[in-house]
Formats: structure tokens, sequence, C-alpha cells
């Protein structure tokens, strides 16, 4: 069984989301992600990214990022980001959460999942150290309180390894629980503090093989045909490849090179 490709939004942050499937399809990925922002999503945009999307013949992995205040109440900047997954056609989208209780996180999820029912969409739940979800257990606690089919979790390498997580730790989750995942490099180590969380989620990331994070190790943990959401968040990058497509595309071949080498297979 084999695995697909996607270009994350993360990996090309400055620009919107018709920028990234142009540089996707440009750059040969299958997969492509957005993140919908709601004072600048338009129906211009949707037109825009649409034509971007048929253009290069891609397929929509997820849309992002839906974030769950405090207090756990939804807006309609949220529901436009669900309207615009639904619009695209978006296989999953993601979520997470500064309510800190997970009652209010769960109905918040459940909420959701309700929203993007009609596109069977899977709302994933992503934990990392800057949220109130901040591991695995956490998260896994509040899907089994949202207790619906469209709930999910979502893993992303580096925020795995900081909430000191161990790939064996996946071997027993139910892979309908995993409608994806997000891939990346880093550093091993990161100081315990706000900042610096934040700046290794948005600037220090690299691709997989570059860092000292086990990406192939969590990669075989997980199910084997799952796709992989490439979200290199990383200033790095940023200041070599300015261009979309050249990002992109140096993203998706070092990428490609390490994934090969440790024999992960691609479709």
């Amino acid at each position: 069984m084999a695995h697909i490709l996607s270009l994350a939004a993360g990996s090309l942050p400055e620009y919107q989301p018709a920028d990234v499937a142009r540089a996707a399809g440009r750059a040969d990925f299958s997969h492509v992600g957005f993140t919908i922002e709601p004072d600048r999503w338009s129906a211009q945009s949707l037109r825009d990214t649409r034509a971007a999307i048929a253009a290069h013949d891609l397929s929509v992995l997820d849309v992002e990022v839906v974030w769950i205040g405090e207090g756990g109440k939804l807006t309609d900047d949220h529901r436009l980001v669900v309207d615009a997954g639904l619009e695209l056609g978006a296989a999953n989208m993601l979520v997470v959460s500064a309510e800190p209780d997970q009652d209010r996180t769960a109905d918040a999820l459940r909420q959701l999942c309700e929203w993007a029912a009609p596109g069977n969409i899977r709302v994933a739940l992503e934990f990392l150290m800057i949220t109130a979800v901040q591991s695995m257990t956490d998260a896994l606690a509040v899907l089994r309180k949202t207790d619906h089919p469209a709930a999910a979790l979502l893993i992303d390498t580096i925020h795995f390894q900081r909430a000191g997580h161990r790939s064996e730790e996946l071997e027993d989750l139910e892979a309908s629980l995993l409608p994806y995942t997000q891939i990346c490099d880093g550093n091993a180590d990161c100081t315990a503090s706000f900042e610096t969380y934040l700046e290794d989620a948005v600037d220090l990331r690299s691709c997989p093989g570059e860092g000292e994070l086990p990406v192939a190790d969590i990669i075989k943990a997980l199910p084997p045909d799952i796709p992989l959401s490439l979200e290199v968040r990383s200033k790095a990058y940023r200041d070599r490849f300015s261009d979309a497509t050249d990002r992109a595309t140096a993203l998706r071949r070092a990428s490609l090179a390490y994934l090969t080498q440790n024999g992960i297979a691609l479709s």
C-alpha cells in the first residue's frame, strides 16, 4: 500500500489558496491543502481557487484552521471555513482548541462535524503545545466525548515529538481515527515555553530527513496508506525560495528522497 503526498498550506503561509494550488500543481503534487482566512476569503477567492484546482487536476486534502476559542463558542467565521471546505471538496478540516474544558471543546467539535456532514468531511483535532489540547491523550479524550463518526485525530510529527510521545503509542490506534497526518522534521528538543513552541512551529521546521525527528518511524507506525500532508513552516525555506512554485518543488524533491530511502511508498 502507498501514501499520497499533499502540499500543506503551511508550507506557503504567505500565499493565498489559488496561488498555493498553482504551486502544488506545477510542483507535481496530486493533493493540496488550504488556509482559509475569513477576512480575506470571498466569492472571487472561491472562483480563483476552484479554477486553479481544476487546471492542475488536484484533490483537496484539507482546509484549515478552525480555532475553537476560549468558551467554546462557534461563530460565523468558523462556519465560513467549513463552508469553504464544502465548496472546495475538501476531505478533511483541521481544528485546534484554546478551550481548556474538554466538554465544551467536544460540543464545538460535534457541531463542526454536523456542519461538515454534507461533504463527508472528517473533522480532525490537532494537539500542540500552544493550545489547550496539548497531547494525544488529551485529544483522544475530547474525541471520546465528541462521539461523532466524523471526528478524527490529526498527528503532526513535530507536535507529536513535543508532546513527548513515541511511535509505539500509535500502533494500537484505530485506523478510522486517522484520516491523514502532517509531516515535517525539526530539532530534537524545544525549550518549554509558549514563545519557543510557537517559533518552533512556524519558523523552525525542515523537510523530512533534514532534522532530528523520527519521521519515518512515526509514518511506519500509522496506517500504511494514510495521506501525508507536507507542512514545512520554515523561515529558512521562505528566505531561500520566495517563489511559491520553487519552494513547493524543493520541498517535494527533498521529501521524496527521504521517503524513498526509508522504504515509504508513494502513489
